[in-house]
């Protein structure tokens, strides 16, 4: 069995003379790129990985994904009933998966569910009629709620709930940026986008429609503290604004730490366990 040490020499010098990779060179690199997809639908290999209080991005494992989409060439889907076809290079997660598939990995599928191959999907998720794209690992118990998005590479944790219409951005190049990166036991609600390698921290909670990228200034409203990139464990974010010093005719978007999460929080964005498989 290949291991993720060696498939990441292969990567990481394959990488390195992209631009003069032959059809040979990628046909004996295929076998390897096919491996490295298995440690990813596993969870074995993940874009960016916890280590202590800080996240480390993976950018070898960027590297493989964008290696593999180079090695490959469109193909159509095969007609499956309540599915419209496809013409791809990245085949669908689930696509050859029987009965005793989904029932050993404890995952329930709706009708409508896109997974692609090379995403990590937890035991005890639920995944609404949603899109989770190639590199995105969702950790367990989680819900990804009907038309939510999570992007390629990045990183949800367990026990959270992505509610309907949420946008989590994804990220593939330049190889080694990080991507969003949503921490265990958080709410995101409806509507919302978060993006260009925004944190979220474990216990968080994102109210409806609130959109946070890197520029987005973070205002704890109990501090006037300003930061960006990264919600605090705990905060729960509204949508607000503020004035823009420069020029006090003209208000910008801004996201608002109101509260720290408390019980009474938590009774109104806890997952229900009669919905879990």
């Amino acid at each position: 069995m290949t291991t993720a040490t060696e498939i990441r020499a292969h990567v990481e010098e394959a990488w390195d003379r992209r631009a003069s990779l032959t059809g040979e060179d990628l046909s004996r690199l295929a076998p390897l790129l096919d491996a490295g997809f298995e440690l990813l639908n596993r969870g074995d290999i993940r874009a960016a990985s916890p280590n202590d209080e800080k996240w480390e991005v993976n950018a070898w494992v960027q590297k493989l994904v964008l290696l593999y989409f180079r090695s490959q060439s469109p193909t159509a889907s095969e007609p499956v009933a309540g599915m419209l076809r496809s013409f791809d290079k990245i085949p669908l997660k689930f696509a050859s998966w029987t009965d005793h598939s989904f029932t050993a990995s404890g995952v329930r599928v709706a009708p409508g569910a896109v997974v692609r191959n090379g995403a990590y999907i937890g035991p005890g998720t639920i995944l609404m009629p949603s899109f989770v794209n190639v590199g995105a690992f969702v950790g367990a118990r989680t819900t990804i709620d009907t038309w939510a998005t999570v992007g390629s590479c990045a990183q949800v944790g367990e026990d959270c709930h992505i509610s309907g219409g949420v946008g989590l951005g994804g990220v593939l190049e330049p190889a080694g940026q990080r991507p969003v990166v949503i921490e265990d036991r958080v709410f995101v609600g409806a509507r919302s986008e978060i993006a260009e390698g925004v944190h979220v921290r474990r216990g968080a909670v994102i109210g409806m429609g609130v959109f946070l990228g890197a520029s987005t200034p973070i205002v704890d409203r109990a501090t006037g503290q300003v930061t960006y990139g990264e919600v605090p464990e705990n905060a729960v974010v509204i949508a607000g604004s503020r004035v823009d010093k420069n020029d006090r005719s003209i208000s910008l978007a801004a996201a608002i730490i109101v509260k720290r999460a408390d019980d009474r929080t938590r009774s109104k964005t806890s997952l229900n366990d009669l919905l879990r498989p």
